[in-house]
């Protein structure tokens, strides 16, 4: 069984997926950019503000599926360049400060609208 999560606190979906899924007790977050949720247009221009808008993201879609960040045990984040990692990882970690998720962090040639880092989640719910 799952069920779909849409939330405006995070931005709308660009393709044929959903947001979130939520199936036996753990919610599965679609990787997330800086886009802003109210206006659809990419918010920073750095990686340190595009890394507070994503996880914002990812919290409001977490928070409307009824878990927090809290509840994360998985992060996947992607950079378009791991020189940014420290940066990144700095304002990641003002998120994750107690018993923070498993994760993953990888470079990749491109993500959607050229952000310069996306994050998946797997949350408890």
């Amino acid at each position: 069984m799952k069920e779909t999560v849409l939330s405006d606190r995070g931005p709308k979906p660009i393709g044929p997926y959903s947001q979130a899924i939520r199936s036996n007790g753990f919610l599965y977050v679609s990787g997330q950019v800086a886009l802003d949720p109210k206006t659809g247009e990419m918010a920073g221009t750095d990686i340190r503000q595009q890394t507070e808008r994503t996880i914002q993201n990812v919290k409001g879609i977490l928070e409307a599926a009824g878990s927090n960040l809290h509840h994360v045990v998985k992060t996947t984040v992607f950079l378009k360049d791991m020189n940014d990692f420290a940066a990144m990882n700095e304002v990641y970690g003002r998120y994750f400060t107690s018993a923070p998720p498993a994760r993953s962090t990888v470079q990749v040639a491109r993500l959607p609208k050229d952000a310069l880092v996306e994050i998946e989640v797997i949350a408890a719910v």
